[in-house]
């Protein structure tokens, strides 16, 4: 059977943007600039010379890659993502990316902006979807849209991802293949 995807959002799960105490919980703090918040400020403020904060812990890689997932970034970093998290968390540079045709498009249905398309580029197979924006109304969308097992696991930015994550992931994986 082929492994489920995992698809990774950044901005919550793996960069708890709202958290006063990251870095007491391991999280290394770095700027960046990517294109997306870039995008929303004048070249020379303040903010885009300082660089976005991005607060990431670098175990979370190796924790990922230890779960019976294919990753894959479902970010509006797209494919900066490989670029400019996975080095500092020890993921690949060269993980798949799904390439959103409009940024935070309002949905006609109130789902996240992301959902019909995350569905599309699943192409029926196996997922497991890690994101802050996940609401009830996606996930029972998901399950009347999608014909494979799909699980929705809202991140609440203050914390990212937590052990108790990784422990979900992992069971939800392995009662695929059980079954």
């Amino acid at each position: 059977m082929t492994r489920p995807l995992l698809l990774l959002d950044v901005d919550g799960p793996l960069n708890p943007f709202r958290s006063r105490l990251a870095g007491l919980r391991g999280y290394t703090s770095h700027r960046m600039r990517p294109t997306v918040w870039m995008s929303y400020r004048a070249p020379d403020s303040r903010s885009a010379v300082r660089g976005l904060r991005v607060r990431l812990h670098p175990a979370h890689g190796a924790r990922l890659l230890a779960l019976p997932y294919e990753l894959a970034w479902a970010t509006t970093w797209m494919h900066e993502a490989n670029t400019m998290i996975a080095p500092h968390i020890g993921l690949p540079t060269d993980l798949p990316v799904i390439e959103w045709p409009e940024l935070f498009a309002r949905d006609p249905d109130g789902l996240s902006w992301k959902t019909r398309h995350l569905l599309d580029w699943a192409d029926g197979r196996p997922f497991a979807w890690v994101d802050d924006m996940i609401t009830p109304r996606d996930r029972a969308w998901v399950t009347a849209h999608h014909p494979a097992p799909a699980l929705l696991l809202r991140i609440h930015p203050r914390q990212g991802l937590r052990p108790a994550d990784f422990t979900t992931l992992h069971h939800w994986a392995a009662g695929l293949t059980a079954s």
